[in-house]
């Protein structure tokens, strides 16, 4: 596995314009309004299934009365709000499964 660990979406305009040589603005473009689609969706309590990818939804966090302020670790209570989350598919689980264990850094 590379050693970098993240990439941004810069390089995935990058690397989409490399297999298709399709105009970076273009792609850009198309990636913008791609990630906006998937926000508004998300926005409106749709789900939104990618077929050989994954599942995006909206989950309903509950109302805690004791929670913890990860920055200070003050005690605070938490209102029941939605957060967005991902389920892989079978087809990048599989993928998943493939990449090899490394040291703990």
């Amino acid at each position: 596995m590379n050693a970098k660990l993240k990439k941004t979406k810069a390089e995935l305009v990058e690397n989409i314009y490399e297999s298709t040589n399709i105009e970076k603005k273009e792609i850009a473009v198309i990636v913008d309004e791609f990630l906006l689609q998937l926000k508004n969706g998300l926005a409106h309590g749709e789900t939104i299934e990618l077929r050989g990818f994954g599942t995006l939804l909206p989950r309903l966090r509950k109302w805690r009365a004791v929670a913890r302020n990860p920055k200070n670790g003050e005690k605070a209570s938490m209102k029941a709000h939605y957060t967005a989350v991902f389920r892989a598919g079978k087809d990048l689980k599989e993928e998943m499964l493939k990449l090899e264990v490394g040291e703990e850094k």
